[in-house]
């Protein structure tokens, strides 16, 4: 496989939860703690997502103190970068013979259309068959819950993965309102799960091509790691 020195970045399209009115959508950190390490690597990004076009953001993740967070802030007063999210490629547009690797962010809005997407599961199993990197942080591993291989098996079925944990859904105070475990469907689908001793705390499990972060403040950390596997 000749290099591209080009990433796929995936985000959601959902911004508001099914059963409660909070608003969710892309948690900008996770994308531009990433992007940030990616770039001063030398990589080239696409931002595509679920429907392509706008990419709701989740206020939350624009509070002062967590846009302060490795200066993420800077990104958010950069007019250019924004303007990435004003008009995403659609998943299904994307040729994976274009990109290294691929990247899943979280932010709850994943919860409601990552692994309910047919072109982004199909997309994920061609990256991994292809010996590409299948890289994910926090919610972005929801996007690997239906990905099938041609053998039939689920991706992450005997792999080891992390993911945001059920007590950090506590604590956000969202787990009467999500629609599901994370933590649990990995598990059940025969992942070996595992998270940092400490909720919010930087974790990143790698398993050969495969790397998941647990939470918002790993996305740094799977960028290292990307990069590393890249070069």
């Amino acid at each position: 496989m000749a290099g591209t020195n080009r990433i796929l970045v995936i985000v959601t399209s959902v911004g508001e939860y099914e059963k409660a009115g909070y608003r969710t959508g892309l948690w900008l950190g996770e994308l531009t703690h990433f992007y940030d390490v990616a770039e001063q690597a030398g990589f080239a990004m696409t931002i595509a997502s679920i429907a392509g076009g706008h990419v709701p953001l989740d206020p939350e993740s624009l509070a002062h103190d967590v846009l302060a967070d490795l200066g993420t802030d800077k990104r958010y007063a950069d007019r250019a970068f924004m303007d990435k999210l004003t008009d995403t490629v659609p998943v299904a547009d994307v040729d994976v013979e274009d990109f290294d690797a691929i990247y899943l962010t979280g932010g709850h809005g994943v919860m409601f259309d990552f692994h309910q997407s047919a072109a982004l599961e199909s997309l994920i199993a061609r990256f991994h068959e292809t010996g590409r990197i299948v890289s994910a942080v926090c919610h972005g591993p929801c996007g690997l819950l239906d990905v099938t291989l041609s053998g039939g098996e689920p991706l992450v079925q005997g792999k080891d993965v992390t993911g945001f944990s059920w007590p950090e859904e506590e604590l956000a105070q969202r787990a009467d309102v999500v629609p599901y475990s994370l933590q649990d469907r990995l598990k059940q689908l025969g992942a070996s799960y595992s998270t940092a001793e400490k909720p919010f705390a930087t974790y990143v499990v790698e398993d050969g091509l495969l790397i998941t972060g647990q939470n918002p403040g790993s996305a740094k950390a799977v960028a290292e790691a990307v990069v590393g596997r890249l070069r």
